[in-house]
């Protein structure tokens, strides 16, 4: 029988890949070869540390940024397109009952409360980004606004000729302006408003992935010098000293700057901020409380509500509610605008011109109060006084409603962008800072391994 020959197994070929691996475990059983991975390793470590902690505190700072320079701005201008409009539906208002007499300064007035509202949408617009729900809301205001300012004129070029078709004209208008306009202008302020508190969430943000990885780095660098304590007796390893030096430098810059950030924002958001924005809707309850007051003349009892009562007289009065709460004497109420902004102002100043409007705002109800009887009576011309007169009118204590509340805003712009500059200021240098120490860090691990190395030469 003949036998068969079984040809000898072909020996499989190594990939590239498993023979690395298999030079790496070889050189890991040496010292010099467990020295080199574990200076590569702390090096990546604490490359990996830096790298991590300049992205995330840069985002912070971008955000921090944007709170003072853009998310704010547009807030406070939304706000401002908002005042513009309503105080141009008032004084359109007040030029109409002066008829014939209204005033140059009332037509300048209302012209350049449009002018300003214009202008603001048109800046909007250019910086908004794209934040959401801004643009659609800026579109409607720019296509409603010249519908409204042409029914203004209508209205009041029919009432220079003494036609009454001018007060239905003009109650139209104030339906557009408080059905079309306002909401528009409202929910463009509350976009940026949205937009503002997700910036400071951002900037406010704990940066976990720093920490998370500048802990590890830290104790791999003291677990790499026990190692070369235990092994040599030598306390130190200059080169290891340096690496951890500045990885706790990184980490404790980190902690400090994000902490004094954090802080300072939460302080310009509870004492800037919110105030700013209770203020602003102070100031637009006052705007509509006056545009309801003014139009009560203009419809003389024309529009009602459904309990047949005097519609913009039950504007007026719950705009007031809203403003000081009820009542026309005493101190504001804790849930009222002017309560709220008493309650959110952390020193005298931004407390003295809040308390001033409040005086005032008593004052008005007061004289409100005298113009409603007059006009009730059927002294129509004595009510007009009281309300659009040169002296003792509500007209005049609006007015020192409103610069109150302006010298109030003010303040509290000025509280707002001393803390939120200083909150992005101790962010600043520390995206660079951290990388640079990082780098410094990382070369010094490796250099504290090579001492080491070069006694097995």
């Amino acid at each position: 029988m003949a036998t068969s020959t079984v040809p000898p197994p072909v020996p499989r070929r190594r990939t590239a890949w498993a023979e690395g691996l298999d030079e790496v475990r070889a050189a890991a059983t040496t010292e010099p070869g467990r020295l080199r991975v574990i200076g590569a390793v702390l090096a990546l470590l604490v490359v990996v540390f830096g790298t991590v902690t300049a992205w995330q505190v840069s985002n912070r700072a971008a955000a921090a940024d944007d709170v003072v320079t853009h998310s704010q701005p547009l807030t406070s201008d939304a706000a401002s397109i908002y005042r513009s409009l309503a105080d141009a539906d008032t004084t359109a208002a007040v030029g109409f009952l002066a008829g014939g007499e209204e005033s140059a300064t009332t037509r300048e007035r209302y012209a350049r409360d449009i002018a300003t509202a214009s202008a603001l949408l048109v800046k909007a617009s250019a910086n908004g980004r794209g934040t959401d729900g801004a643009a659609p809301q800026m579109a409607r205001l720019n296509s409603m606004l010249p519908r409204y300012t042409g029914l203004v004129e209508t209205a009041r070029a029919n009432n220079r000729q003494g036609l009454p078709l001018g007060g239905a004209y003009l109650r139209y208008a104030n339906n557009r302006m408080r059905t079309e306009l306002l909401p528009a202008a409202r929910a463009l302020y509350d976009a940026e408003s949205d937009r503002l508190t997700a910036d400071y969430d951002k900037a406010k943000a704990w940066p976990w992935y720093a920490l998370a990885t500048g802990v590890p780095a830290i104790g791999a660098l003291g677990w790499a010098q026990r190692r070369h304590y235990l092994r040599t007796n030598r306390v130190f390893n200059r080169g290891l000293v340096a690496a951890t030096a500045a990885s706790v430098a990184v980490l404790l810059w980190l902690v400090a700057g994000h902490m004094t950030a954090r802080a300072e924002l939460t302080a310009s958001f509870e004492h800037g901020a919110r105030s700013l924005r209770v203020l602003n809707e102070a100031r637009i309850d006052a705007l509509q409380a006056r545009g309801d007051e003014n139009l009560t003349l203009v419809a003389r009892g024309a529009v009602l509500t459904a309990g047949r009562q005097d519609f913009y007289e039950v504007g007026f009065r719950s705009g007031m509610a809203d403003l000081a709460g009820p009542g026309e004497h005493g101190a504001a109420s804790a849930h009222s605008r002017l309560g709220a902004a008493l309650a959110l102002a952390d020193d005298e100043a931004g407390r003295r011109p809040v308390r001033a409007a409040l005086s005032q705002v008593r004052q008005w109800q007061v004289r409100h109060a005298q113009a409603r009887a007059a006009d009730d009576k059927g002294d129509y011309e004595g009510a007009l006084a009281k309300v659009i007169g040169p002296y003792g009118s509500t007209g005049a204590s609006f007015d020192r409603v409103a610069a109150g509340l302006q010298q109030a805003l003010e303040h509290e712009q000025a509280q707002f962008r001393s803390s939120a500059d200083a909150g992005r200021g101790a962010l600043a240098g520390l995206p660079v800072g951290a990388g640079v120490l990082a780098a410094l860090g990382a070369a010094s691990a490796v250099l504290g391994i090579g001492r080491r190395l070069a006694e097995y030469r």
